[in-house]
């Protein structure tokens, strides 16, 4: 079982309104150092995989077919990290 830690962002060419708005408004709070604001989505992936090498492979399956549009975002899998399986419970 891995857990995988994934960012999807747009790409530097995309323009980012939701970005400048968070940037204003942080600057409206009295933070004018804040030069630039990008957003984006965190994805935590649990998978059962029998290595780290088929999880990695699954997640990146999973961000290319589904969590990142390919043609807007880029994704990173920032971390890939060995978790234990939840314990099972059973019903009485």
């Amino acid at each position: 079982m891995y857990t995988a830690h994934v960012r999807v962002t747009l790409r530097p060419s995309i323009l980012d309104p939701q970005g400048k708005a968070i940037r204003a408004a942080v600057r409206d709070l009295g933070m004018p150092s804040v030069e630039d604001v990008r957003t984006g989505k965190f994805f935590a992936l649990r998978v059962d995989a029998p290595s780290a090498e088929a999880a990695e492979a699954t997640v990146r399956q999973a961000c290319e077919k589904l969590l990142a549009n390919p043609v807007t975002e880029d994704f990173d899998i920032l971390a890939l990290l060995p978790t234990e399986a939840p314990a099972e419970t059973t019903a009485a």
